[in-house]
């Protein structure tokens, strides 16, 4: 490898490692500012203050108000700093990897656990700017239509294992799942009547191992 080359591949390594500091530096900013001040009060400029950059590299980097709270939630949901397909996440393939009913369902009490604690903050800023902005509003209808998606799949994967109540369709243990593992239950349960994430977690599993395996 020649000199220039070796430069370049710096270069260019180098590069990515500051795109992607500027843009978790955008995201956490954006974030904070979403969550103390909500969606309207929570400007562009003032999030590049935040941030410490210019407006026109938050632009750059995720686009209008609208995209750019959209990448936050898409990231609360994947746990990781972009946006993830719902096959590559580790829980996701941890499921499918385990063959016992009960254990499925703690991998995803677990994981669901630590996504609502990112999500649901934010979910609650949402409720409050999506009636006024009707971009908003179809990025939650489209969130919760890929969630009955992804809960029909994953009741499927449940009732291979042959443990599912025989008097519940897929399509019933998908519905059961997706409206107990909402955004809206977690803060009823953990915002509302005060338990712990933790708390959640071990009684969503206690609950949903009563509601839809055989004993």
């Amino acid at each position: 490898m020649t000199r220039t080359t070796r430069k370049r591949a710096y270069d260019s390594s180098s590069r990515k490692e500051g795109a992607r500091l500027t843009r978790n530096a955008i995201l956490d900013a954006a974030r904070r500012l979403f969550l103390e001040k909500g969606y309207a009060a929570a400007t562009m400029p003032a999030i590049a203050h935040a941030a410490g950059v210019a407006l026109d590299t938050v632009y750059a980097t995720a686009g209008k108000k609208p995209a750019l709270f959209r990448l936050l939630i898409e990231t609360a949901i994947s746990g990781e700093g972009t946006t993830l397909p719902v096959e590559e996440r580790d829980y996701v393939r941890a499921i499918r990897a385990e063959t016992n009913a009960a254990e499925k369902l703690r991998i995803y009490a677990k994981a669901l656990r630590s996504i609502q604690q990112r999500l649901a903050p934010l979910f609650r800023v949402l409720q409050g700017a999506a009636p006024l902005d009707p971009e908003l509003a179809a990025l939650w209808k489209g969130i919760s239509e890929r969630r009955a998606k992804n809960m029909r799949l994953f009741a499927a994967d449940l009732d291979a294992t042959g443990r599912v109540r025989p008097h519940l369709s897929v399509a019933k243990v998908a519905d059961i799942v997706w409206s107990m593992n909402s955004s809206e239950f977690y803060l009823l349960m953990v915002e509302d009547r005060g338990w712990s994430p933790k708390e959640f977690e071990y009684w969503l599993l206690d609950a949903w191992i009563r509601l839809l395996l055989e004993p």
